[in-house]
């Protein structure tokens, strides 16, 4: 059938989801078709959504695996609230993620998998392509699982399970083909996997090929789309995850100071590709060290801080838990370094891989005694990059550990990045004393090393070895500048008012906080981390709609702008949307005494554009 036949439909953007087992490669299917995507030009942004058990049963709607990909020719800020395509594997699938479906949405079903067996372990009584509860949707019925068996039946050395398995880029080559989308990318991708395997090679290559010209010959399709290239600035770019941005930034800054970096973690869900990103990049001077557990990797950390290197843990929520211990040293040490901790849904084990914001209070006060510590939070996965260099440049300013609170939501989702000039990021200051081969280090007696820069308040980063520089350290109550052990009621309030104060002079250096829209009005929406895109993209409808609504988004948490006052005092109303029962409401709340609205969400889920616009209509009306 020649391309005119068919109803070619023009598109700004458009949101696919392919669903599947955890078993059926969901996950790759949605990576690969989103790089095509980028590469073609597109602006994207993606939302992996997958079980926590490493294989769950198969059939059931706790194995639901699924990848959404909104990809567009515009600027877009979130995955989009509703998929209008989905790929449903099997019933599970369907019943999984049938809620995410656009209204009157193309679903594309594997005949093959409803059977009465999946049928029942997904709860139908029914099988729902035969009993008219799809009447609203577009559906499109294709044997999937057949079709591409035939394609591969005389490919040798293949089991008929392997066979089965590269049935998702089947699924992805038609849907390649129904978003004009090239193969090339994905091709040259499979040659690289599997140059080992030529029989795994040569049937994932049939498998994406024949999906595609199924598409073009079957005749069951009337719509093809396209969506094309976005106007993106100039420059060159890259599709990055947040946890990947968060490595880079981290040997970017290792870079700017001269260290080496240190990346001292033990595995967690969502935080473990951090260490997978970092573990290669033994060139650029970095050094993973994989611990026997949380503990231990705090302890690796501070001995890297003490020894002089860029020193940077990551974890979760429940990794945080048992480091707050140790980073309670390094608040007593006054030693810089970055703790990364991806949320996710709590408490305990919770929701491993489910996005939440519950950490906030945690990172603020989970630590005994009067702890305090600089936070920050990035707002989007390339921002990642940006806060990763800001940590550190905090970190080394004041001496003092820095968190750095992403979330799940961040950490796999992707988005186009476009790579800085290394030129144009600026290094990274810090100053090691010298010891007995330059001047005196402070004061005409033995070093002091709590005897603190009168404009930050940071104590001297002293290099163990250095001749002239021995001093003591260590957990217990100190006294200021000798850093000796004191028990003196006035030397722990004194340091303790010190430690606090050097976090505070950090609003000093810190931009102020911007607002989007107005700048005084009706309506102000405050939130922080990954709830950005939904945020931004509902209150520029609604001001679109000529709301008078503004958007102030925190990145910095601890301390908070110096300016955060004033701006939250020029709106009648404030609402927080954030993915916890209210706590940076609570922390505003306490801090400035103003009347903040808090608008919670605990699904495990990030905020949909909807849900905001929702929240603004009301509290406007």
């Amino acid at each position: 059938m020649n391309e005119p036949e068919y109803i070619i439909e023009e598109r700004d953007s458009v949101v696919i989801r392919f669903a599947g087992d955890s078993g059926d490669g969901m996950q790759l299917t949605g990576t690969q078709f989103t790089n095509t995507s980028a590469v073609f030009g597109n602006d994207v942004s993606t939302m992996p959504d997958f079980p926590a058990e490493i294989r769950a049963p198969a059939g059931t709607l706790a194995g639901v695996s699924g990848f959404q990909v909104n990809f567009s020719n515009r600027d877009i800020l979130t995955p989009g609230d509703a998929a209008q395509i989905l790929v449903a594997m099997n019933p599970a699938a369907l019943k999984a993620s049938l809620p995410d479906v656009e209204a009157h949405g193309t679903i594309i079903a594997n005949t093959d998998a409803f059977t009465q067996a999946n049928l029942r372990k997904a709860g139908y009584d029914a099988n729902p392509l035969r009993d008219g509860s799809l009447g609203e949707y577009q559906v499109i019925e294709a044997p999937l699982t057949t079709l591409n068996r035939e394609a591969l039946k005389d490919i040798q050395g293949l089991s008929s399970k392997d066979k089965d398995r590269s049935q998702n880029f089947f699924a992805l080559g038609l849907a390649f083909w129904m978003f004009d989308r090239p193969l090339d990318v994905t091709i040259e991708w499979i040659h690289k996997k599997f140059a080992k395997s030529p029989a795994l090679l040569e049937a994932n290559v049939r498998s994406l090929e024949t999906g595609y010209h199924f598409g073009d010959t079957s005749r069951i399709f009337q719509h093809r789309y396209r969506v094309r290239p976005a106007a993106l600035a100039p420059g060159t770019y890259r599709k990055v995850t947040g946890n990947t941005a968060l490595a880079l930034g981290f040997v970017t800054a290792a870079q700017k100071m001269g260290k080496p970096l240190f990346y001292g973690t033990y595995p967690i869900t969502p935080a473990s590709d951090i260490l997978h990103a970092l573990a290669p990049l033994r060139n650029f001077d970095v050094r993973t060290f994989q611990a026997e557990d949380e503990i231990a990797a705090m302890g690796s950390v501070i001995g890297a801080a003490f020894g002089g290197a860029l020193a940077v843990t990551g974890t979760s929520g429940p990794g945080i838990a048992l480091k707050s211990e140790g980073m309670n040293l390094a608040v007593a040490l006054e030693l810089p370094m970055i703790i990364v901790n991806v949320q996710r849904g709590g408490p305990s084990t919770g929701l491993p891989t489910k996005v939440e914001q519950s950490d906030l209070l945690q990172a603020l006060f989970g630590r005994n005694g009067e702890s305090p510590i600089a936070v920050i939070a990035p707002l989007s996965p390339s921002d990642c990059f940006d806060v990763a260099l800001e940590a550190c440049r905090l970190a080394v300013r004041a001496m003092t550990p820095v968190m750095i609170l992403s979330d799940g939501f961040l950490a796999n989702s992707s988005e186009p990045w476009q790579i800085p000039n290394s030129a144009d990021i600026a290094p990274i200051e810090y100053y090691h004393p010298a010891g007995l081969a330059g001047a005196p280090v402070n004061g005409d007696g033995a070093f002091l090393p709590y005897y603190r820069d009168p404009e930050t308040l940071a104590r001297p980063w002293a290099i163990p070895g250095t001749a002239g520089l021995e001093h003591r350290i260590g957990g217990l109550s100190k006294a200021p500048e000798t850093g000796n052990v004191s028990y003196n009621p006035l030397h722990h309030e004194r340091m303790v008012r010190e430690r606090a104060e050097k976090i505070a002079r950090l609003a000093e250096v810190i931009p102020p906080q911007e607002v989007f829209g107005p700048e005084e009005g009706e309506l102000l929406v405050i939130g922080w981390g990954g709830t950005y895109g939904a945020i931004r993209s509902a209150v520029a409808a609604a001001r679109r709609r000529g709301l008078s609504v503004a958007h102030a988004h925190l990145r910095y948490l601890n301390p908070f702008p110096a300016n955060l006052r004033d701006v939250l005092s020029r709106y009648r109303q404030v609402v927080v949307p954030e993915l916890n029962s209210g706590q940076l409401a609570f922390l505003l709340r306490g801090r400035y005494a103003l009347n903040i609205q808090s608008f919670p969400k605990i699904h495990g889920r990030p905020f949909t554009i909807s849900e905001i616009t929702s929240k603004i209509e009301e509290v406007v009306s």
